[in-house]
């Protein structure tokens, strides 16, 4: 039985997106990304494992050493799909703030 991982349910943990943040900027190997935590090893281990699963990390081998980096591509799907929402969403903030802004003037 084959299950595939949910993006959003994977960047729903604390844990994993301080992961992506950290791999924003450079790629990392799996001890390098542990040290960041106060969590066992085979706990970031497993996170890494949901991220790739997701294809938000990419893993390239480089000697005996294994780096993550984030899939930009995927990363961009992602963006794309959650952005008419942002901007649904700040539309309705800033109408909200208008009539605030009315509302106050008119006492």
């Amino acid at each position: 039985m084959n299950l595939r991982r949910d993006v959003f349910q994977a960047i729903a943990d604390p844990t994993r997106r301080t992961i992506l943040l950290l791999l924003a900027s450079q790629s990392l190997t799996a001890g390098a990304i542990a040290s960041n935590f106060d969590t066992a090893r085979p706990t970031v281990s497993k996170h890494l494992q949901i991220l790739t699963e997701c294809e938000l990390l990419e893993q390239e081998q480089n000697g005996r050493e294994i780096y993550y980096h984030l899939n930009p591509q995927r990363i961009k799907e992602i963006a794309d799909f959650i952005e008419p929402f942002r901007e649904l969403w700040d539309n309705r903030f800033n109408k909200l703030e208008s009539i605030m802004k009315n509302y106050q003037s008119d006492k």
